[in-house]
């Protein structure tokens, strides 16, 4: 079963069983799936949606900063219950130590030789750890190991 066949039957349970937390995080993911497919101009496998839901996931977590420099409990605990939601979707997390694996064997492949190379090892970088890690933690990692290499 696709990703996108499950968040519509997950969806469907969602409604029946009146989760309303559970129902608006899938159908807002939904509609940003659909968006992101109309952009594109095709239809999404399951790494794009990957990526759509990460990036939804992200969204959420600047949302519930905001609301708590806001002092706005209330939708700290509803955005933070809808993340829960959408990052069991998400494969594991992995640590730092592991992005940095994944990095060098990026860069031997593609054969960076400092700084100015970010940008490929970036490029091959990313669709194998969508989801998994944040950009900005990767990109952090890279800029680091280039660094070492000048």
């Amino acid at each position: 079963m696709s990703l996108k066949d499950q968040l519509a039957d997950d969806l469907k349970d969602s409604m029946r069983a009146r989760d309303e937390i559970r129902t608006s995080a899938i159908r807002l993911v939904i509609a940003a799936l659909k968006n992101a497919e109309i952009a594109a101009g095709k239809a999404f496998q399951d790494p794009e949606v990957l990526g759509v839901i990460a990036k939804q996931v992200k969204q959420h977590r600047e949302s519930i900063e905001g609301f708590q420099k806001g002092d706005r409990q209330d939708l700290v605990d509803r955005e933070s219950a809808q993340m829960e939601v959408l990052l069991a979707y998400l494969p594991p997390s992995i640590s730092r130590d592991e992005i940095a694996t994944e990095a060098r064997r990026v860069i031997e492949e593609v054969g960076a030789r400092g700084p100015s190379d970010k940008g490929k090892v970036m490029q091959a970088l990313m669709p194998r750890l969508t989801g998994r890690a944040e950009g900005r933690e990767i990109n952090e990692v890279v800029t680091e190991l280039l660094a070492n290499l000048s």
